[in-house]
């Protein structure tokens, strides 16, 4: 049994890594409280379901904007600054939130442009937190490290917005927006506590080895000089288009990592099937919102027991092969869950079918942990084969490719919704998602011989 939970060597080894877990970790909580507190919010406001709607859009275009240009910032400059910097910023915009609800503003644009400078804070600051991890622990170490942080953000995505709900239902929305900017102190402690992590010298093609190497004391203090990477001066950086095309330039000449975007992009496009889930729980299951509410906690229930049962991550080897069954999983997950869809039909029910509930949630707990398990190893991809200083930038089009794939898949399986209905949009969805696996892995059937002992970006 040991063997399959999770596994906790990158807490023990290094110091630095466990703080800024337990500190991402809890701030983590707290964001998700102002997440569900805002849209609460903007609907309280408004009374419009398309306004809640709207607050996404201002979320999510600064983020995709700013992705790019924000992991160029972190590979010109000290990660641990550009985070601090990003994460003070953050902050002081939870703290205008909370000023808002405080004063009782009722203002929807207020909160439109927070929730915006927000995003574009965040475009900076998750490319800087995510970049440095594989600073602070050894390569055998990351996919251990990554299950850890997507257990962490998976628990922040289950309790959040059920405590954030509460919250706003018990005592109002400062209180979910002022517990956020309490934990979110928890951030800066553990960015504030880490060693300097200045730009390593521009690599070619390899990751450096002495990046590699883990910082621990082995007491829970300072780094030890001789466990601390390498630090050579780096070529003189410009911050700005050129660098971002040359991250994008870099990418285009880097199939694995590539390919760990593309299968992405597949599984969110065309079988992500969250943009159905208030009609199933009108039209297919019954309960109306409950039943949505547990659907989504049945996929982030599934992405925390796929977290917790990793302990034997670190000895697989080959994880291109991984990611292309998890995503084939994923797929199978989802096609179950629009079988069941299609078996209850379109009756609206006035009560729920229990035995269809259990069956969907199933099927959605399947998927999350698929989707768990692929984002476990495709960010291991990208942080073992790509050097340290392109590691920012890459960042930055995945921070792009996991907000941008599932709003995406809401538009196109939402419009196949619209054309075929709901249950079958989602089986359709699901096996064209399993074909355009099968037809990347031919383009690129390299993919599939990745092995973390060896990697090749």
């Amino acid at each position: 049994m040991p063997r399959l939970l999770a596994d906790l060597t990158p807490l023990r080894v290094s110091p630095a890594y466990r703080r800024l877990w337990l500190g991402l970790g809890v701030s983590n909580l707290g964001s998700q409280l102002t997440v569900v507190a805002v849209g609460l919010q903007v609907y309280a406001i408004t009374g419009s379901t398309f306004a809640v709607g709207v607050l996404g859009m201002f979320a999510l275009v600064p983020l995709v904007l700013l992705g790019l240009y924000g992991g160029a910032l972190v590979d010109a400059f000290d990660r641990r600054k550009v985070a601090l910097l990003a994460s003070a910023a953050l902050w002081v915009i939870t703290a205008l939130i909370l000023l808002q609800a405080a004063l009782h503003l009722d203002n929807v644009w207020v909160l439109y442009v927070l929730i915006a400078i927000q995003s574009a804070a965040f475009a900076i600051n998750n490319p800087a937190r995510t970049a440095i991890i594989p600073r602070l622990v050894p390569a055998r170490l990351l996919a251990p490290a990554n299950a850890l942080q997507t257990l962490s953000m998976s628990i922040a995505l289950t309790v959040g917005p059920l405590a954030g709900a509460f919250l706003v239902a018990a005592s109002g929305f400062a209180s979910a927006y002022l517990i956020d900017f309490v934990l979110f102190t928890f951030a800066l402690w553990a960015l504030w506590r880490l060693p300097a992590l200045p730009p390593l010298e521009s690599t070619a093609d390899a990751p450096r080895p002495e990046v590699e190497r883990e910082l621990h004391d082995g007491a829970g203090g300072a780094a030890s000089e001789a466990d601390a990477p390498v630090v050579v001066p780096p070529r003189r950086t410009m911050v700005g288009l050129g660098s971002v095309l040359e991250g994008l330039r870099y990418l285009g000449t880097r199939p694995n990592v590539r390919m760990t975007f593309l299968l992405d992009l597949a599984a969110m496009i065309l079988a992500m099937p969250r943009v159905v889930w208030p009609a199933v729980g009108v039209w297919y299951l019954g309960g109306g919102s409950t039943t949505t509410g547990w659907l989504n906690a049945a996929f982030a229930i599934g992405s925390v027991l796929a977290s917790l049962l990793s302990g034997g991550f670190a000895h697989v080897h080959k994880q291109g092969r991984a990611v292309v069954l998890a995503v084939w999983a994923f797929s199978a997950s989802t096609l179950l869950f629009g079988v069941v869809l299609v078996v209850t039909g379109r009756d609206r029910p006035d009560h729920v079918l229990v035995w269809a509930l259990v069956l969907a949630g199933v099927a959605l707990a399947l998927a999350g942990a698929s989707d768990g398990v692929s984002a476990i190893f495709r960010q291991t991809i990208l942080q073992t084969a790509t050097p340290d200083d392109m590691r920012g930038r890459l960042q930055g089009v995945f921070i792009v490719v996991v907000a941008g794939g599932p709003r995406l898949g809401d538009v196109v399986v939402g419009a196949n919704a619209s054309w075929l209905g709901e249950a079958w949009a989602v089986v359709v969805g699901s096996i064209a998602c399993a074909i355009a696996v099968g037809l990347l892995v031919r383009w690129s059937p390299r993919f599939l011989a990745y092995d973390a002992r060896h990697p090749e970006a």
